[in-house]
């Protein structure tokens, strides 16, 4: 009997693997999607821009026609770019749209109808604290972070009656990997444990019809809201 597919957009190391482990370890075939393949990547990989217009209906299609309509589509990929306003260019602040808003558009635009004829599933996005908030120095991530949840709540709004759950999760906080604990220089006591926000994840995508989540937030116990 095939299993479920689930397809993580943005299945690097990190939050995007352990996604990976969590739905195969649940007993679904997982496949991975992004422009570079993780040593060792849990279950199959396909490296893609997924920014490609051509690109990612093409190997959306093909992996449809192979495995079926996914059951789950998880959103995940990201591109921070900090800086003051003035120093911020255009082609910065087109790539964090791009990488991030164009992504979600072509993978629900080439998943969301095939899976509302196979009888539904869910489809997750990961926001972030810029998801709400539009801090200093932020203008590009948290103005593409925005649309992210503006985006979120139209397909949810236009698929839920189909079958399809649609959340957005607010992960306000930052997620330990080891390039966070470089960058951030933080206690991992006080980072997101990427398996736990997984683990979240997976039961987001099992909530039964008459108890659906749209948004949730994830954050440590030590993080102030």
């Amino acid at each position: 009997m095939q299993k479920p597919l689930a397809i993580i957009a943005g299945a690097g190391a990190g939050l995007g693997q352990s996604l990976c482990a969590r739905f195969k370890q649940g007993g679904f075939d997982v496949i991975g999607l992004g422009r570079t393949a993780p040593s060792n990547p849990i279950g199959a990989f396909h490296t893609l821009d997924l920014s490609d217009e051509l690109a990612v209906p093409a190997t959306l299609e093909k992996i449809i026609a192979d495995k079926g309509a996914p059951k789950i589509v998880i959103h995940n990929t990201a591109e921070l770019v900090i800086a003051p306003l003035e120093k911020t260019s255009l082609a910065d602040f087109t790539r964090v749209w791009t990488s991030m808003v164009q992504t979600a558009f072509l993978l629900s635009q080439s998943t969301l109808p095939q899976m509302t004829a196979a009888g539904g599933g869910t489809f997750i996005v990961s926001g972030a604290t810029a998801s709400l908030r539009g801090g200093a120095k932020f203008a590009a991530f948290a103005s593409a972070k925005f649309a992210l949840r503006g985006l979120s709540q139209s397909l949810a709004r236009e698929y839920q009656s189909q079958g399809v759950h649609v959340c957005h999760a607010i992960l306000d906080g930052i997620i330990d990997t080891e390039r966070s604990r470089n960058l951030h220089s933080l206690d991992p006591s006080k980072m997101m444990a990427p398996a736990d926000i997984a683990d979240a994840y997976w039961h987001l995508a099992h909530q039964p019809k008459s108890t659906w989540t749209h948004e949730l937030d994830l954050r440590p116990a030590s993080e102030g809201f």
